[in-house]
């Protein structure tokens, strides 16, 4: 009777560490950013709040949200996959690396905006 209970535990958690290690390397380790990549990412966000296209579109839209991104399966090579998405009422505006030393962020293209349909998430009331 022990020696079942021993191999059934031993199976349950060779299985969980399969799956864990499984999830790691097959998912986390291609869309989530190191720390040396989060530091990156956060000074693409303030490289994108000082361009011109990021200025151009404040003037134009209300910015609701910013919030950077990193997607190894697009391929390319650093720092061509991480992104900066600028939320407003109408669109999200991916700004992307104008070059490989990264010495100023562009606007690359467009994207869904959640706030299209919908009400920001937040519960904070409207000063306006």
């Amino acid at each position: 009777m022990k020696n079942k209970l021993l191999v059934f535990l031993l199976t349950i958690s060779l299985l969980l560490n399969i799956y864990y290690f499984c999830k790691w390397f097959l998912l986390e380790q291609w869309s989530a950013a190191t720390r040396e990549e989060a530091i990156i990412l956060s000074e693409m966000i303030l490289k994108t709040v000082e361009s011109e296209d990021y200025l151009a579109l404040s003037e134009r839209e209300k910015i609701i949200a910013i919030e950077s991104n990193i997607n190894k399966f697009k391929g390319g090579v650093f720092p061509y996959y991480m992104e900066v998405s600028v939320r407003t009422e109408q669109q999200t505006y991916l700004f992307y690396c104008s070059d490989k030393q990264c010495s100023s962020m562009e606007n690359g293209g467009l994207s869904y905006s959640i706030y299209e349909e919908e009400k920001p998430r937040l519960p904070f009331q409207n000063t306006d």
